[in-house]
């Protein structure tokens, strides 16, 4: 069922499938979003398809550029979203806590990834992979959608932030 073998981050530590932590899930559930418009069956069974890692202090647990297909879920710790600017230079973009989802553009467009992900803290995450998403919709579609409506709305309420923060950035003139 988890396609998340521990071979996916080698020099982290594989805690093993997310499902060791339910408890720990279901007691965080108002701080992690993601899990919001789930049954507490429904995280179960989702957590079956998600592997869990250790990550210390400036661990880096996605490169911008790279084409690997997966997204993570902080359940605890805290860690910098980078991006680099016009000369190379990593910036700092967004901080990310326990409930945030990071890489789920990468895993469903299987496009390069737009930004880094560091720790800034010892931090535990699960990891889903984009064969695991398709071993969701082959298993059980319905909860596959639902899935799916929710990375689409992550992403959708993201790109609207973004625009927001374009809004700083532009003029009053008009061409």
């Amino acid at each position: 069922m988890n396609s998340n073998a521990p071979t996916l981050y080698p020099e982290l530590e594989y805690l093993g499938s997310a499902t060791r932590f339910i408890e720990e899930i279901l007691q965080l559930i108002d701080q992690i979003p993601f899990f919001g418009g789930f049954s507490d069956q429904e995280i179960q069974a989702l957590t079956g398809y998600m592997g869990c890692y250790g990550a210390p202090r400036k661990a880096r647990l996605l490169t911008e550029g790279q084409t690997d297909s997966h997204m993570l879920l902080l359940l605890t710790g805290r860690a910098a979203v980078l991006k680099n600017d016009s000369q190379g230079v990593e910036k700092i973009v967004a901080e990310a806590g326990p409930g945030t989802t990071l890489g789920e553009m990468s895993m469903i467009d299987v496009s390069p990834r737009s930004a880094s992900c560091v720790t800034t803290e010892p931090t535990d995450f699960a990891v889903l992979t984009r064969g695991s998403l398709n071993e969701i919709f082959i298993n059980s579609p319905r909860l596959g959608n639902k899935l799916l409506l929710v990375l689409l709305q992550l992403t959708m309420r993201r790109l609207r932030e973004a625009n927001d923060r374009l809004l700083l950035h532009a003029t009053d003139r008009f061409l």
